[in-house]
């Protein structure tokens, strides 16, 4: 008898724990728990475009206060891309999305042979009905529909079906839709970037990829009224063989704002540009090194490493306003001026700004600059899942063609006694327009009749 009650009370355990899972495994593939989780991606993907990423805790403390930073920190929103509540949010919808498809599957199969069987078709509920027709067939040629000649409980029947592929629409639409959440998260947990500038004539490896940019020119192109309407970079990117002396495989491409290129699985984009300048050291009157700086970079003597000199910025148009430093009127280059920093041994020697004509003396070294000029600056990502989303996105788009231009209708005649026929017809979609064609190509009005 115990043995029995332990038995009993197991199945009564088993069966309620089946049930949790049920329910469970219904409200992971339900409507409402997709809706929670795209609001929260949502949200997710507007604090992680808000908040600068990739910064440090003394950063975000001074830009809001340590509290705060440190909260971004634990939370993970200076990388939240990458962050693990991201990983999950992502992971959640795929599975969402990925049951809904799975448990409608069966049933749109179901639907969709009943839209071709003729017996279901006679036996389905319709939309309108027109009786006394003569000529059915001139019915369903007005539909543009092919009919099918087929008996039913001894009475002679025509019956016709198109576009059952449109009942798929919702369900290829929510594949695309995974597609493309997986496509965008797995390219924003796995892709890489990088920044490489300077000015045209220059060389630059892409971080850590083994390749390397060639800026060939650099354009800015202006209006009538001298504002900027484009920038433009020409580009060479190659990757020379380590110990080979063959010539490297390059590729060139011109690139511009809002017209990025794609090279070697890389994307370029015109990002910004700024200015640069020659920078000329000499020793004892005696030429040492010239160099092209860009703002914002250092030159470090060559037979003196703890000096160096920072090209802090560029005022194309200089002038010094009292109360408010210095600072450039146009960006013409009509009073030219370099505002610099000296340094040695990272300790500040001091800072001014230095016209073309002055010279700025340490001992025994001169520098002075010249040639102001523009530089470029090109952002290269690397997705590896791009073309997943450019997948979801056209798989989407038929999706959607599915759903919205293929509506599925079906339309059936049925001889009656007296030797004229009744024309049934029914539409899962588009119910008012399938009616009014149906009203058309038989010339009657609308009769409620099932």
């Amino acid at each position: 008898m115990a043995r029995q009650n332990r038995l009993t009370l197991s199945a009564a355990l088993f069966s309620e724990r089946m049930e949790t899972l049920k329910k469970i495994w219904k409200y992971l593939s339900s409507m409402q728990f997709a809706i929670l989780l795209l609001l929260v991606l949502a949200l997710a993907c507007a604090l992680g475009s808000f908040i600068t990423q990739g910064q440090t805790f003394d950063w975000y403390a001074a830009r809001y206060n340590e509290r705060i930073a440190a909260l971004i920190l634990a939370v993970q929103l200076d990388d939240a891309f990458h962050s693990w509540w991201f990983i999950a949010i992502t992971a959640f919808l795929c599975l969402n999305l990925l049951l809904c498809n799975v448990i409608r599957l069966p049933q749109l199969i179901r639907r969709t042979k009943a839209e071709g069987d003729p017996h279901a078709i006679i036996g389905a509920a319709c939309d309108v009905s027109q009786s006394g027709i003569a000529d059915p067939k001139a019915v369903f040629s007005a539909l543009r529909m092919q009919p099918k000649a087929v008996f039913v409980d001894g009475k002679e029947a025509l019956v016709a079906s198109q576009n059952r592929i449109g009942l798929w629409g919702a369900w290829v639409c929510h594949l695309g839709i995974l597609l493309l959440i997986l496509g965008f998260g797995l390219g924003q947990m796995t892709k890489t970037e990088y920044v490489v500038y300077g000015v045209p004539g220059q060389t630059r490896m892409i971080g850590d990829t083994g390749w390397f940019l060639t800026i060939d020119d650099f354009r800015i192109g202006l209006r009538e009224d001298d504002t900027v309407e484009q920038y433009t970079a020409d580009i060479t990117v190659f990757r020379a063989p380590q110990g080979s002396t063959t010539m490297p495989d390059a590729r060139r491409a011109s690139i511009s704002v809002n017209h990025p290129a794609k090279l070697f699985g890389m994307t370029f984009y015109q990002n910004s540009t700024g200015w640069a300048a020659r920078m000329n050291v000499a020793k004892a009157g005696e030429p040492l090194q010239s160099e092209v700086v860009c703002a914002g970079e250092y030159l470090t003597v060559k037979d003196l490493p703890e000096l160096a000199i920072y090209l802090a910025a560029f005022y194309p148009d200089y002038a010094l306003v009292p109360g408010s430093g210095p600072m450039t009127l146009s960006g013409q280059l009509n009073n030219p001026a370099y505002l610099y920093s000296v340094y040695y041994r990272d300790e500040l020697l001091g800072m001014n700004v230095l016209m073309p004509d002055e010279e700025l003396t340490i001992d025994d070294y001169t520098v002075t600059f010249c040639e102001p000029q523009s530089y470029t600056l090109i952002s290269i990502k690397r997705d590896a899942f791009a073309w997943l989303a450019f997948v979801g996105g056209v798989v989407t788009t038929i999706g959607l063609f599915l759903a919205l231009y293929l509506l599925p209708k079906k339309v059936w005649a049925i001889r009656d006694e007296d030797g004229t026929w009744t024309v049934r017809g029914a539409s899962r979609k588009g119910g008012a327009i399938f009616r009014d064609r149906f009203l058309t190509a038989t010339g009657g009005t609308e009769r409620n009749e099932s």
